[in-house]
């Protein structure tokens, strides 16, 4: 299969975020929390994984250029290594100690910036496009998504939280 010149651009962007993600990791998550970030990152991999191919079945989105064309339908970069990335980061850098608005704000910032890239990229390349998709319905499930892994990760380290409340 001959790769046209749009297909080669989109596999360079698709690098490049990648090479942007990895810089946000090691700016964003400190060497000593690296393992609590493995766990936000592996939670959200299991969830998107999930709801990723659930979409892609139904036929609601498609992605015309990605990695493993053979391995299935969804988005290796978005599914398995972007957003799960994104929400290591968005876990490990949570408002913990700030009032309700703020986390508010702080939910509605990271699900806006991913959507608004996502509603970029299904503008401006094929890595993504909407069938039957809407930009709301990502807002909506980044949301929750982030809203559940928030919930898990506070499970999972709930010892740390409650040593944190103690020492407060």
């Amino acid at each position: 299969m001959l790769r046209s010149k749009n297909n080669q651009r989109d596999i360079l962007i698709l690098k490049i975020i990648w090479l942007l993600t990895i810089g946000l990791l090691f700016k964003y998550i400190p060497k000593n929390k690296i393992r609590n970030g493995i766990v936000a990152f592996l939670y959200k991999q299991i969830v998107t994984w999930l709801f990723g191919l659930l979409v892609v079945e139904k036929g609601l989105i498609k992605y015309p250029v990605r990695f493993f064309k053979k391995a299935n339908k969804s988005s290796f970069s978005f599914e398995y290594f972007i957003y799960p990335a994104i929400c290591a980061i968005f876990n490990l850098n949570y408002p913990e100690e700030k009032n309700k608005f703020i986390k508010l704000l702080y939910y509605i910032f990271h699900s806006g910036a991913i959507t608004t890239f996502e509603v970029l990229a299904e503008r401006y390349t094929n890595t993504i496009k909407y069938v039957k998709w809407k930009w709301y319905w990502s807002f909506i499930t980044i949301g929750i998504t982030y809203y559940s892994s928030r919930l898990f990760y506070r499970w999972f380290y709930k010892e740390e939280f409650k040593n944190k409340l103690k020492q407060s």
